[in-house]
């Protein structure tokens, strides 16, 4: 597993968009992810709050189910998106990194099945939360 964690590790931060949006990969480990993103003027998507960008909070919520899904004990290779449903529930504060936690709770011969929700400071009081079908590669 340890060899496959860090392939998967390499691979989250080769992502070019990742790379772009300063995204940290601060766990990883059998079915479960947790990537941070920092605040960033670049990614605001509303100049008179501040607020980040609902497509950069996205980028981060996939990019993280997809190293859940990597990382998973039962996938033996790659993965790419089938389907993901984010609910937004409130603007990220300003100011405020956004942390995702993503966690794949069930794999099939071809699909994992992941769930993840983004906080900032206030980790109580989700920014938004995803369920996701991705595909599942060399499945042993």
């Amino acid at each position: 597993m340890p060899d496959k964690l860090k392939l998967a590790r390499q691979f989250i931060e080769a992502i070019p968009h990742a790379q772009d949006l300063s995204m940290t990969l601060a766990k990883m480990d059998a079915g479960e992810a947790v990537i941070t993103m920092p605040y960033d003027e670049r990614l605001i998507g509303d100049p008179e709050t501040g607020v980040i960008s609902g497509g950069a909070v996205s980028a981060l919520m996939d990019t993280c189910c997809g190293a859940a899904v990597m990382c998973h004990p039962e996938n033996g290779g790659g993965t790419a998106t089938i389907d993901l449903r984010i609910d937004y529930m409130r603007a990220a504060t300003p100011g405020q990194p956004i942390t995702t936690r993503a966690v794949c709770y069930h794999e099939t011969r071809s699909v994992a099945f992941v769930r993840a929700t983004a906080t900032d400071d206030d980790t109580d009081n989700p920014v938004a939360t995803a369920t996701g079908a991705f595909t599942v590669e060399g499945k042993r």
